[in-house]
C-alpha cells in the first residue's frame, strides 16, 4: 500500500506551511481504506480545500492512478507558499493537479458548482480565540475559532454548493469540533455520513468522516442548497484556464497566508 501514497522524503516543506502530520496521515488512510469504493465511484472532478505541502492531494492522486479514467485535480490554498510546495510536491511524485492560490474556493463556487465528485479538506480545527482566525503566517494553519468551527461551517457551505449528486465529502474533524453535530447539520442538507477512521494521540481525538448525497432522507425546502447554476463538465477546462493567473507562477498580487495541510 505505501507505494499508493506520497513518500514523506519527497514532500517539499516551507517554514510557513504545515507539514504532514497525524491529522494528515489520518485522512490519507481514510481514503486508503475506502479506495476500492472510490475506484468503484470513478470521480470525474476530485478537488482538495488546503492542499499545503501536497501529500494528501498527491496521495489521492497515486492510489486512484491509471484506475482514475482521466479524472481531473484541483489543489486550493490560500497561502501561495502552500501552492508551490504542493507544486514541488507533485513533480517529485510525477503527478500533476491544477493549483490555484484562493481562499477555499473563492471564485470558483459558482463556476464548479455542482460538479466536484471528489471532496477532501483537512481544516484549521484546533479551538482559538476567534482573532487568531486567518492569520499571517503558520499558526492559521490550525486556528479554527470558537469550538475549532469557524473555518469548518464555512467550508460545509461552500462544499455543498460544490458536490454534485453523487460527490463524497471527506473531512477531517477533532472531538472538540462536535461531529456528531456537524453529521446531524449536513444530514438536514440531505447528506448521510460515518467516520472511516478514528484516532487517538497524546494531543488530540481525531474524526474523519465521509458525507455523501442519501435521496432517501427528508430534506425541508428550506434546507436545500440550489445549484441551478451548476455548470456542464465540459467546461472545467476553459474554467481552470481562466483562473491559473491566480497561482504562485503567475499571481502578481499574493495573497498572504492562512491554512494549509
Amino acid at each position: 500500500m505505501s507505494s499508493r501514497i506520497a513518500q514523506i522524503r519527497l514532500v517539499s516543506s516551507h517554514p510557513e506551511v504545515y507539514e504532514p502530520c497525524d491529522d494528515s496521515f489520518a485522512l490519507v488512510d481514510a481514503l486508503l481504506a475506502d479506495r476500492k469504493n472510490l475506484l468503484e465511484h470513478k470521480p470525474t472532478l476530485c478537488m482538495e480545500v488546503g492542499c499545503g505541502s501536497g501529500y494528501v492531494i498527491t496521495s489521492l492522486m497515486l492510489m486512484l492512478g491509471e484506475e482514475a479514467n482521466g479524472a481531473q485535480f484541483i489543489a486550493t490554498d490560500i497561502n501561495h507558499h502552500a501552492i508551490r510546495v504542493t507544486q514541488e510536491t507533485m513533480e517529485a511524485h510525477r503527478v500533476h493537479a491544477e493549483l490555484i492560490n484562493t481562499d477555499i474556493a473563492s471564485g470558483l463556487e459558482n463556476r464548479l458548482a455542482g460538479l466536484v465528485d471528489l471532496l477532501v479538506v483537512n481544516p484549521p480545527y484546533v479551538p482559538t480565540p476567534e482573532d487568531e482566525v486567518g492569520r499571517e503566517g503558520i499558526a492559521s494553519a490550525w486556528a479554527g475559532g470558537e469550538n475549532g468551527r469557524s473555518v469548518i461551517d464555512r467550508i460545509l457551505l461552500v462544499a455543498l454548493k460544490l458536490l454534485s449528486k453523487r460527490g463524497w465529502l471527506y473531512m477531517v474533524t477533532l472531538t472538540a469540533n462536535n461531529p456528531s453535530q456537524i453529521c446531524r447539520q449536513m444530514r438536514k442538507k440531505g447528506y448521510d455520513s460515518r467516520i472511516i477512521v478514528q484516532r487517538s494521540t497524546e494531543e488530540e481525538s481525531l474524526h474523519i468522516i465521509k458525507f455523501w448525497k442519501d435521496f432517501d432522507i427528508e430534506v425541508d425546502a428550506k434546507d436545500v442548497v440550489p445549484n441551478s447554476n451548476a455548470a456542464p463538465a465540459g467546461v472545467v477546462d476553459s474554467v481552470l484556464s481562466q483562473f491559473q493567473r491566480l497561482s504562485f507562477w503567475r499571481s502578481s498580487d499574493v495573497n498572504s497566508s492562512r491554512s494549509g495541510k
